[in-house]
């Protein structure tokens, strides 16, 4: 069932607020705060997983304890568009662990993808082979980032 046929009633949406700002809370604490017992909240998860509104549940690192991490956001512009050549170039990049997010975006670039490397020799191979490299790339401009003020993938549910 597609997430727009899945209703969502205002416990649920304050759920995945609760959820999506720290998931690593027992089922009682989550419970607590939007009003469910521990059965009720586990209920719900497994609904809202099973229709895919809960994608995965995962880690988040804090970029500063990793040593040497460069995090680098690049737009990009392809040479020729067709669906074939999006899906390749697509493709080419979810198949490196390096690429943090990919998106297809309007006006002068067509993607911009977030990178994290370690070092700036590790940064020039992973942009050397999948962007410079790539059969059907025409520019690419770097912006490496400074500081991360805010990160995060949280969504609004309503």
């Amino acid at each position: 069932m597609p997430r727009s046929e899945i209703p969502l009633d205002d416990i649920d949406h304050d759920l995945l607020a609760v959820l999506q700002r720290d998931a690593d809370q027992t089922l009682g604490a989550l419970g607590e705060q939007v009003g469910l017992s521990p059965s009720a909240v586990q209920r719900r998860i497994t609904r809202l997983k099973k229709h895919g509104v809960i994608a995965r549940t995962v880690v988040e690192l804090a970029p500063e304890a990793t040593s040497d991490l460069i995090l680098a956001v690049c737009v990009v512009t392809l040479d020729r568009e067709s669906n074939e050549r999006h899906e390749r170039f697509q493709q080419r990049l979810l198949n490196a662990p390096e690429v943090q997010q990919i998106y297809m975006v309007s006006g002068d670039w067509d993607y911009v993808v977030v990178f994290a490397t370690h070092g700036m020799a590790h940064h020039n191979e992973v942009t050397g082979r999948l962007l410079s490299d790539a059969p059907n790339v025409r520019r690419y401009t770097t912006l490496f980032v400074l500081k991360p003020v805010r990160t995060g993938n949280a969504l609004p549910t309503r």
